[in-house]
């Protein structure tokens, strides 16, 4: 089958772009967040595509005064994979890897249209790929970018001008676990067990990302540093050696009540990062984990709907609650001792057990 997708010079296979590969799993996401200088206004946006699916998704999600208020919608793709809307929403691409706009028509008393420009050229993160057992359960790539927000955002005829906010995106493709779960598990069967920590933080003048997946014996088998300063290239990101987080967890919880991060740069200096949350975003309110708007769930021809919650009042020990983005406040302190405030997200998926945090079961604190 032809699409527009055609006409370009992208293929990555023999066939036409409608097609990727043979995994039913395979997918083609952006991701969104934003937030102003105190973090007391935070939005966050997920649009993805799966292709053998023939399912194209969405959602916007807006964090104010302790409410998150969402609006989800889904169609059926119909193959045809550059055409980026689905009702209401839309994400446009306006200069590749730098510039991009998000679009919500008002829809459900939620509206949005901003416009992100990236500080930097993006991080690519080092290839994803784990398996449970003989079964391949994500293998796929991300590039992260940090940038600017301008525009406006309107909630239950509440309008909100979006200046000054901070933020980061991120695209992702490749395969994980996407539509209906697998009816077969995987035998013998075993724990779940998922340890997921993603950091980008925006300084006045740079931006400093880590992220780290850990096995339950806690080692890394995935992970990284770097450095951006503003305007950097790709040759100009600094990739930081050696990251270590430490976590204080909650008492009896699966959340952070504080972080801190060692790396090292290049030049063998050192710098630390402290993270102190200040609120919670439910990565549900965007689809991730959600028991009904799942990504890639087929809703029929066209589905639109509103949801509210209060993340506070939400137990964490949920599976549905588990996946979350804190809102942080960061301090970073350089080699020659000067430091500087910044603001981003701790963003925590952590199940099954972990030898450091003392986790032996699925959901234990």
């Amino acid at each position: 089958m032809l699409t527009k997708g055609d006409e370009y010079p992208i293929h990555q296979t023999p066939e036409p772009i409608a097609f990727s590969g043979s995994d039913r799993n395979f997918y083609d996401r952006y991701f969104f967040n934003g937030y102003n200088a105190d973090g007391s206004i935070f939005f966050a946006a997920s649009f993805g595509v799966y292709p053998h699916l023939n399912v194209m998704d969405g959602a916007v999600s807006i964090l104010k005064d302790n409410v998150q208020k969402s609006v989800h919608v889904s169609r059926i793709l119909g193959m045809e994979r550059m055409d980026t809307s689905v009702g209401p929403l839309s994400v446009t691409v306006i200069e590749e890897l730098k510039r991009i706009n998000l679009k919500l028509e008002e829809a459900e008393g939620i509206a949005l249209d901003v416009h992100f420009t990236g500080r930097h050229f993006p991080v690519e993160e080092p290839r994803f790929t784990y398996r449970q057992g003989p079964r391949m359960l994500i293998d796929c790539t991300r590039m992260t970018q940090n940038g600017h927000w301008t525009g406006s955002i309107r909630v239950d005829g509440e309008e909100i001008a979006v200046r000054e906010f901070y933020g980061t995106r991120d695209r992702s493709w490749g395969v994980r676990p996407i539509g209906e779960r697998d009816p077969q598990a995987v035998v013998p069967v075993q724990l779940p067990q998922f340890y997921w920590l993603w950091a980008p933080v925006n300084f006045p003048n740079a931006s400093l990302y880590f992220h780290v997946n850990e096995d339950a014996q806690g080692s890394p088998w995935n992970t990284r540093s770097v450095f951006a300063m503003d305007g950097a290239d790709n040759d100009g990101l600094m990739h930081m050696n050696r990251p270590q987080m430490d976590i204080t967890w909650r008492e009896g919880s699966r959340r952070a009540a504080s972080a801190s991060l060692d790396v090292i740069d290049a030049h063998g200096g050192q710098h630390n990062v402290t993270y102190e949350p200040v609120s919670t975003f439910q990565m549900k309110g965007i689809g991730y984990g959600h028991s009904s708007w799942g990504h890639g769930v087929f809703k029929g021809g066209y589905a639109i709907e509103r949801e509210d919650f209060t993340p506070d009042n939400m137990p964490w020990q949920d599976p549905e609650n588990l996946h979350i983005q804190a809102i942080v406040k960061a301090t970073h302190t350089g080699p020659d001792g000067q430091g500087s405030e910044g603001i981003g997200i701790l963003e925590q998926l952590c199940i099954g057990p972990h030898g450091p945090s003392g986790w032996k079961d699925v959901l234990d604190a």
